[in-house]
């Protein structure tokens, strides 16, 4: 690899969410990012880079296999032909590495210890507080959802973000631990009107993404909401399954 051949990596990387050079020499270039903890190892032979990702989060390569299904992966390398190829890769994995679990939760508290830093002295414990947390927690969950989801609806890829929701699968209020709040798999970005309905109850999904939709929603009002059976998750981690169960529990009657 010559120094241009580098220089191209770097900037690649800079430019895709991995804007810190740990490394570069003959062999390869190491990226990192001050926004989410995993690095990108990117090595060229002929015309081919090899990616290797170093990866905090154990849900980032099946996520990234999902995404880049027809890419070839060769003794845990992606094997990249073209520079657009390895943009498009190392841009995806730095938005799934914002949003996987713990980078969301770890954002959120030094947000919180940032704005409560902020207020007077005396505000522990008060509603105030509490505010305070459930604001910021809720912006960091859209933030991850639109990074986990491509800026993307779950269902039907509706890419207005004016028109799209963070919805919890299992509650804000009823989760146990911060990190259950901002987990990723909680939920799902999802345009308004599924949103509305997910929210009540009157919508889920099953254990392969498939609408479940409640009794009490029926006749020319599903037509209208622009709902229609056979609508499905574009696509379902294991870990979603938990909190899906927990919300198909909960369908009106």
């Amino acid at each position: 690899m010559n120094p241009l051949q580098r220089t191209l990596i770097e900037k690649t990387g800079n430019d895709n969410g991995f804007e810190h050079v740990v490394a570069s020499d003959v062999n390869g270039v190491t990226l990192a990012s001050a926004r989410h903890s995993n690095r990108a190892v990117v090595g060229l032979d002929s015309a081919t880079y090899h990616v290797r990702f170093q990866a905090a989060s154990p849900s980032l390569l099946p996520e990234l296999l999902r995404s880049f299904a027809a890419t070839v992966v060769e003794a845990g390398a992606f094997l990249i032909a073209t520079e657009a190829d390895l943009a498009a890769l190392l841009r995806r994995a730095a938005s799934l590495s914002r949003a996987l679990p713990s980078q969301a939760a770890n954002d959120y508290q030094h947000a919180v210890a940032a704005e409560l830093a902020e207020l007077p002295a005396g505000i522990v414990g008060t509603e105030v507080e509490r505010m305070v947390r459930q604001r910021v927690g809720q912006n960091k969950f859209r933030d991850a959802m639109l990074d986990y989801w491509g800026g993307a609806c779950a269902v039907t890829g509706v890419t207005i973000p004016d028109v799209l929701r963070a919805s919890h699968a299992k509650p804000w209020a009823e989760c146990a631990t911060d990190a259950e709040r901002l987990d990723v798999f909680n939920g799902f970005l999802l345009s308004a009107n599924l949103d509305a309905l997910f929210d009540r109850f009157l919508i889920s999904f099953d254990e392969e993404g498939v609408l479940v939709i409640a009794p009490a929603l029926a006749g020319k009002n599903l037509k209208l909401l622009g709902i229609s059976p056979g609508m499905k998750l574009r696509w379902v981690n294991a870990l979603h399954r938990p909190y899906l169960a927990t919300h198909r529990a909960r369908l009106q009657a």
